[in-house]
């Protein structure tokens, strides 16, 4: 499976968050953003994080970052979008 499109869309607050962390957290060059799936069954969990690609990626990059994504998990993750909330209680990523 060729996609040139990403198949997961950022909010703008949600790339801006992950710039302050690659910044803030000194992530390594060789790293990238993973976006993935965890579980099966009854349904999956949808993750976020830095990891180095595999042979089993596909990269894309967005906006000066570097997005890798398991071409397993693809279909689990097309037409999702990424966000950022944050108010007075809790901060976070969130799949919509």
């Amino acid at each position: 499976m060729i996609l040139q499109k990403i198949p997961v869309e950022f909010s703008e607050q949600a790339l801006a968050e992950i710039r302050n962390i690659i910044n803030k957290k000194g992530i390594q060059s060789d790293h990238a953003l993973r976006v993935g799936v965890r579980g099966g069954g009854c349904g999956v969990t949808r993750i976020i994080g830095f990891d180095r690609p595999r042979e089993q990626d596909q990269e894309w990059e967005l906006a000066g970052i570097r997005v890798i994504i398991d071409k397993g998990h693809i279909m689990h993750l097309i037409g999702c979008k990424v966000s950022f909330y944050e108010d007075e209680e809790r901060r976070g990523f969130l799949f919509e």
